[in-house]
C-alpha cells in the first residue's frame, strides 16, 4: 500500500494535500514552523508534525514509500540528502531541487549510491496546455524553432514575503518554470551564446538576459528577459504549419500559417483549474508511474540543466 511523506507545511505543500486527498493516498505530513502546521491541521483537518523533518522522521506511524518535499528554496537539498540517507527509494522535490550546481551533483551522487530515484518538481511539464501542445507539434511534423521570454515582475517581486535567500536565487528559483518548459519541448542545449547586463538590488545575478543556441535535436532557439522593463513569461514553438503560443503558460494560442490572427484551443483543463495547474498530474505520475511519467525530470537531466542555467547567468 502506498504511503506519502510530505515535506513542508507551507502554501506549496497546501497544494499537494489537496491533490493526495483527492487521489484518497495515505500520506502524513512534518512541517518546520508551529504557526504554519497549525494553519495545515485547521484548513484540512489532518494531524501535521512541527519541528522539522531530522527531529520528527522518527515518530511516523508508516514507513513512507515515497516522499514529495515541498520546503523553501533553502532546505531542498538538504531534506533530500537527509531521506536519501534514511533509505527512500522514491523522491519528488519541487523545483530547482537544488540552488547549485554542486548540490545537484551531491543528489544525484547520493540517489545513486543509495540506489533511489530523484525527480525534480516542474509541474508546467504537465499542464494542459503542454499536454495539448506536445500532440499537435508531433502531428505538425516536429519543431523547427522556438523563443522564449523570462521576463520577471521586479515592480512587485521584492514586496512578497520571501527571505533575502530566496530573492537573491529567484532567477534559479523562479525563471527557470520557463527556461525548463522551452528545453522540455525542444530538446537540451547542444550550444548556446549568453550575454548578461545590468542587476538589482535583490538580484545580483542579472536583471537583463539575452542568447541563443541549438538544441540536441538541431532546433534553433533564442531567449530575452528584461526584468527592468514592462513584459511577462512567453514561450513560443514554431512548426511549418502553425505557431503556439503560450502567455499566460496555462492556456495555448496558435497561429496558422498564412494568418495573422491568433486563437485559443480549447482545452481539457479540469484539474489544472481544480487544483493548481500540472500538479495532480504531476504526482498522479510519481505516485501511480502513469504514461505521462516520461514527463518527469529526472535528477540527472536536472543536472544537465543547472549547467545551462549556469551559462544564462554567467555564473
Amino acid at each position: 500500500m502506498k504511503h506519502v511523506l510530505l515535506v513542508g507545511a507551507g502554501n506549496m505543500a497546501k497544494q499537494y494535500v489537496k491533490v493526495l486527498k483527492s487521489m484518497k493516498i495515505s500520506f502524513e505530513v512534518i512541517g518546520r514552523s508551529e504557526k504554519s502546521t497549525k494553519l495545515l491541521e485547521k484548513e484540512f483537518d489532518i494531524p501535521v508534525r512541527d519541528g522539522g523533518l531530522e527531529a520528527k522522521f522518527s515518530d511516523l506511524h508508516s514507513s513512507p514509500t515515497s516522499a514529495i518535499i515541498a520546503t523553501t528554496l533553502e532546505s531542498l537539498e538538504e531534506n533530500t540528502l537527509f531521506l536519501l540517507d534514511k533509505g527512500m527509494k522514491n523522491i519528488l522535490v519541487e523545483k530547482p531541487g537544488a540552488v547549485t550546481l554542486e548540490g545537484m551533483q551531491r543528489i544525484k551522487k547520493r540517489a545513486k549510491e543509495k540506489g533511489a530515484n530523484v525527480y525534480i518538481a516542474y509541474n508546467r511539464r504537465f499542464y494542459a496546455s503542454v499536454i495539448e501542445a506536445k500532440k499537435r507539434i508531433e502531428l505538425d511534423g516536429g519543431l523547427s524553432s522556438f523563443l522564449f521570454e523570462f521576463t520577471e515582475w521586479s515592480h512587485l517581486v521584492p514586496s512578497l514575503e520571501k527571505t533575502t535567500f530566496q530573492l537573491n536565487n529567484w532567477f534559479i528559483g523562479n525563471s527557470t518554470h520557463v527556461i525548463d518548459t522551452a528545453f522540455y519541448f525542444g530538446g537540451k542545449p547542444k550550444e548556446i551564446n549568453t550575454f548578461v547586463q545590468s542587476q538589482l538590488d535583490w538580484h545580483p545575478k542579472g536583471s537583463i538576459y539575452t542568447g541563443a543556441g541549438i538544441t540536441e535535436k538541431n532546433i534553433l532557439f533564442s531567449y530575452h528577459a528584461n526584468w527592468s522593463a514592462p513584459g511577462s513569461w512567453k514561450l513560443e514553438l514554431l512548426t511549418t504549419k502553425n505557431r503556439y503560443i503560450f502567455r499566460p503558460f496555462e492556456k495555448l494560442h496558435v497561429q496558422e500559417l498564412g494568418k495573422v490572427s491568433i486563437e485559443e484551443i480549447s482545452l481539457n483543463e479540469e484539474l489544472d483549474i481544480k487544483f493548481k495547474p500540472g500538479l495532480y498530474e504531476q504526482t498522479n505520475a510519481f505516485l501511480n508511474d502513469t504514461k505521462l511519467a516520461i514527463n518527469l525530470q529526472s535528477i540527472e537531466d536536472g543536472l544537465e540543466a543547472f549547467s545551462v542555467y549556469n551559462s544564462i547567468i554567467k555564473r
